[in-house]
């Protein structure tokens, strides 16, 4: 194990601990193969899984095993109509497992997230039975306040891209504290206990994915 490797494992061991006094539980993963492995093994065959916007849910994988496992996939992108929307987001509420990753979480344990519309951020507060939190080491910052600079500084622009949305960081690359129409930063989340305990699983993993 390298050196890198090696701070990441302690960095997790310390934020797992945190997670669970704030009822809520961890898992360290050293690669994202491992991470898809837990993820398998957490999710039961049948159940109804959704899951919000997450490049990092791309990029390990777990994306395509929601998609073609033997799961009830609930696509949040299929419906065609604000009717059909409004139905669609009734199951997602009430789903089994909704996946999403974080914006950043900090060594004591809060997630702070960051949403547009802020059906994500929703569905990690209330609803679905069981969220399970996927993110790279490389979101793991000091303070809420560290945070926040993060959201804004480092994952914002790329995110803006991602989806299209035509803001000031989309171009220029920084944050703007824009009040543009297409703004993704609408709603400020801060995680600081689960109320259920261990509804919420938290899964780092020793690599860096996502923005």
């Amino acid at each position: 194990m390298g050196y890198k490797s090696q701070s990441y494992e302690n960095q997790a061991k310390t934020i797992i601990k945190n997670l669970e006094k704030r009822n809520m539980k961890g898992y360290y993963c050293e690669t994202g193969e491992k991470a898809l492995e837990l993820v398998k093994s957490i999710l039961p065959k049948g159940a109804s899984v959704t899951n919000g916007g997450s490049e990092t849910l791309v990029e390990t994988g777990i994306m395509d095993l929601l998609r073609n496992g033997d799961y009830e996939y609930i696509d949040r992108k299929s419906a065609k109509t604000p009717e059909e929307s409004r139905s669609l987001y009734g199951k997602i509420v009430t789903s089994d497992y909704f996946l999403m990753s974080t914006n950043a979480i900090t060594r004591e344990g809060e997630l702070v997230n960051v949403d547009g519309i802020g059906n994500r951020i929703a569905c990690l507060i209330n609803g679905p039975a069981h969220v399970l939190v996927i993110a790279g080491m490389n979101k793991v910052v000091p303070s809420l306040e560290d945070g926040i600079r993060r959201v804004r500084n480092i994952a914002a622009p790329p995110n803006s891209i991602r989806v299209g949305s035509k803001t000031p960081c989309s171009v220029t690359g920084f944050c703007a504290d824009c009040q543009s129409d297409d703004c993704i930063c609408c709603q400020t989340v801060v995680t600081r206990r689960s109320m259920k305990k261990e509804r919420i699983t938290v899964i780092l993993v020793g690599e860096d994915y996502g923005f």
